[in-house]
């Protein structure tokens, strides 16, 4: 499988049409490429801090962000995940990402279900999703994960439990805690002996610089492929079926004790 994860630069006095114009531009540039999975960071259209604008900026699951990416999705012949975007419900906002095939067809969402409380609005403004989410693809079972979710291992273990061998994460990280990123990041793939692929975005909003370093990580743990701190594309190509070699090469999920 080819992928290309697209760290994006999201700063302050940008607009969110100006975002929309550099992550187009970057998804010109795959064109020919056979990048057959594209993954993009969290909340990069709004900017995470900008908490004042989740509510104007709020979409429905078949608004901009879904409708304009299924687009390049056909046009790319690859599956995206649009990274996350603010979904207006009647039941309030979420922290949502959809995952697109080829077709532009969507195959599935995941509503964020740790939610950022520490000198953040994200619990106070959005409502937490209520189910982990694995999906069904032409590239295996793979689980979605949103950013602050890397710090509970409970909900990769169930994805795992429920046939994922790969997991998405899309993020909005802060530098400040950039060692705590690549250590949960190589973590949650090596404990459950699956791939990692996660896309961060870089640059500064309301005092928070983005930490970059999207990256993608093999089931043993090993960085297959690691940005920096400016705006980049990752692109790779792994075997989708190591996942599975590797788990029967060393079983250590299959040497799990239940608790009690």
């Amino acid at each position: 499988m080819n992928i290309a994860l697209l760290q994006l630069c999201v700063n302050s006095g940008e607009t969110p049409t100006q975002r929309w114009e550099r992550v187009e531009q970057l998804l010109a540039q795959l064109e020919d490429s056979e990048t057959e999975l594209v993954i993009l960071p969290e909340l990069w259209a709004v900017g995470f801090s900008h908490f004042e604008r989740y509510a104007a900026e709020a979409e429905c699951l078949q608004g901009t962000t879904v409708t304009r990416l299924a687009a390049w999705a056909r046009r790319l012949r690859c599956h995206i995940l649009t990274g996350s975007f603010v979904e207006r419900t009647p039941d309030g906002m979420y922290n949502t990402m959809a995952l697109l095939d080829a077709e532009g067809c969507l195959l599935g969402t995941y509503r964020k279900m740790h939610l950022f409380g520490f000198a953040s609005r994200e619990r106070e403004l959005l409502q937490p999703g209520q189910q982990a989410r694995v999906v069904a693809t032409t590239h295996g079972d793979l689980g979605l994960a949103t950013c602050y979710d890397l710090r509970f291992p409970e909900q990769f273990r169930w994805m795992v439990d429920h046939g994922a061998e790969a997991f998405l994460v899309c993020a909005a990280w802060p530098k400040a805690r950039l060692d705590d990123w690549r250590l949960f990041c190589r973590t949650r793939a090596l404990e459950n002996q699956s791939f990692l692929f996660a896309c961060n975005h870089t640059g500064e909003m309301d005092g928070c610089v983005g930490a970059g370093h999207s990256m993608a990580v093999a089931p043993d743990g090993t960085i297959l492929a690691e940005a920096g701190e400016e705006e980049a594309v990752i692109w790779l190509h792994v075997d989708e079926q190591e996942a599975k070699a590797f788990r029967e090469r060393f079983p250590a999920l299959r040497d799990r004790v239940p608790m009690k």
